[in-house]
């Protein structure tokens, strides 16, 4: 018969896959990442001409136009240019927006009383040089 060696003082770890697990723990439920918050504009001059039907809003983001309960927005990246004035009878402002590939897309609002058409002109023409400088 062999003899062994007598063991040493405890036979050491065992090895890793006997080793006991470790003790419990709830498993972690994946997190679910949030959407990040919508951008926000940064602060700047905004213009708004709104009617019963119709609205412009020109600010930090772009020009946005709401017909009959439809908006459309523009991000000034897209747009080529933008044009404004008085219709032919004088009672609404015509804002029109020339898009990076041409198409061209318009809104009119009533301005009541008339007045109002010509306090638009300088807010909107200061609110447009400030975000199109160069036209």
């Amino acid at each position: 018969m062999t003899q062994h060696p007598p063991p040493g003082p405890g036979f050491g770890p065992p090895p890793p896959q006997y080793a006991p697990a470790p003790p419990y723990a709830p498993a972690q439920p994946p997190y679910i990442q949030a959407p990040p918050p919508p951008q926000q504009a940064a602060a700047g001059p905004d213009f708004l001409a709104v009617d019963k039907r119709n609205a412009v809003v020109v600010d930090a983001s772009g020009v946005a136009f709401e017909t009959s309960g439809l908006t459309v927005e523009f991000r000034w990246p897209e747009i080529r240019g933008v044009h404004y004035r008085a219709s032919p009878d004088g009672k609404a402002l015509m804002v029109a927006v020339v898009h990076m590939d041409g198409r061209f897309y318009e809104c009119v609002v009533e301005a009541k009383p008339r007045t109002r058409l010509q306090e638009w002109f300088p807010q909107l023409a200061w609110v447009l040089g400030h975000y199109r400088p160069m036209g």
